[in-house]
């Protein structure tokens, strides 16, 4: 007997027993195991339909999200807009405030100035007054010194009174 050939029992045999493993597991294995690929095949093409499905929510979402990156960049763009014209409102106001105070304070100035300015004259004609007062005085003192003529002074002056009150 040869190594490399088998008898023609032993093949038969191998046939043989080959045979009643291949009929028991196409009896009973071969459909359990292509009941399990199927149902792996199922689960398999469930989990893609589920991924599509899934993917194309998430594209639904994407957009969506995109709207509102969009909506929330125009509203930041009305927001600045907004808020630079109401800075310039306010810069306005505030220049038109200030130009109202500034000229409301000068006009005040110019009256303090102006009350100054007659106080000052009604001093200066105050102490002039005075001063023509003492002036006049002074003179009238030394005119006056000689008895002869205070006495022609007043004679003049009474008749100066006198006429007047006549005429």
């Amino acid at each position: 007997m040869s190594l490399l050939l088998p008898d023609a029992g032993l093949l038969f045999w191998m046939l043989l027993a080959f045979g009643v493993v291949f009929f028991v597991l196409y009896k009973w294995g071969f459909p359990v195991i292509t009941s399990m690929i199927d149902a792996r095949k199922r689960y398999i093409d469930d989990a893609l339909n589920e991924a599509k499905e899934a993917k194309a929510k998430l594209a639904g979402v994407e957009e969506e999200c995109n709207a509102l990156v969009n909506e929330a960049r125009e509203n930041q763009a009305k927001i600045l807009r907004e808020a630079v014209v109401a800075k310039e409102q306010i810069i306005s106001d505030a220049r038109d405030k200030a130009a109202a105070e500034t000229e409301m304070m000068i006009s005040e100035a110019k009256k303090q100035i102006e009350r100054e300015r007659d106080e000052a004259l009604n001093s200066i004609r105050t102490e002039v007054a005075k001063l023509s007062i003492a002036i006049a005085e002074k003179i009238v003192r030394k005119e006056l010194e000689e008895s002869d003529r205070q006495q022609r002074y007043i004679d003049e002056l009474v008749d100066e009174t006198m006429n007047g009150r006549k005429g």
